[in-house]
């Protein structure tokens, strides 16, 4: 029994690499998942791996006029979510295909759930407390701090990859 359409945005962090983790635990609980990256994304995912894991193509751009439009999601993973994708959401920079879907989502209705992949650094300064509070306030879940996801200390990126906790998010759904 299918739980809908799952749209998981991936963003350039060092867990991206694995976000097929994420696509095979969402369709073992039901989801159908589309994949779509932002632009630097394409560097860090293998996309040909992902569109036959999903049986749909990853998606970067926006479409064609003429071509058909997508079905819309019934939920939205942001997940490896960086530092520049959360600030932008939060301000409502649609400068992306992903990050347009990302707008347009809390008017929708559409549920969105928000798994980090950030320094500590980058978790400290106000601008990104802000957004995540902003978020928070639209009803996104941003999974961060109380005892939900961590940011990991600056430099040690690398050493994270392994214990991000995908699960999580699909938990939040």
């Amino acid at each position: 029994m299918s739980r809908g359409l799952l749209y998981v945005i991936v963003c350039a962090a060092g867990a991206a690499g694995q976000v097929g983790r994420l696509v095979g635990l969402a369709q073992a609980s039901g989801w159908t998942v589309q994949v779509i990256a932002t632009p630097p994304a394409l560097n860090f995912i293998d996309a040909a791996a992902l569109e036959r894991q999903t049986g749909r193509p990853v998606r970067s751009r926006y479409r064609s006029p003429d071509a058909p439009r997508p079905p819309r999601a019934d939920a939205i993973v942001v997940a490896p979510a960086t530092y520049n994708t959360i600030n932008k959401f939060a301000q409502g920079i649609a400068d992306t295909y992903a990050l347009s879907l990302l707008a347009e989502a809390p008017g929708l209705g559409i549920p969105v759930v928000v798994l980090p992949f950030v320094s500590t650094a980058l978790a400290a300064r106000p601008v990104f407390r802000r957004s995540v509070t902003d978020l928070r306030a639209e009803g996104v879940q941003v999974l961060l701090g109380s005892g939900e996801f961590e940011p990991h200390e600056p430099g040690a990126g690398g050493s994270a990859v392994d214990g991000y906790p995908w699960h999580l998010a699909l938990r939040s759904l």
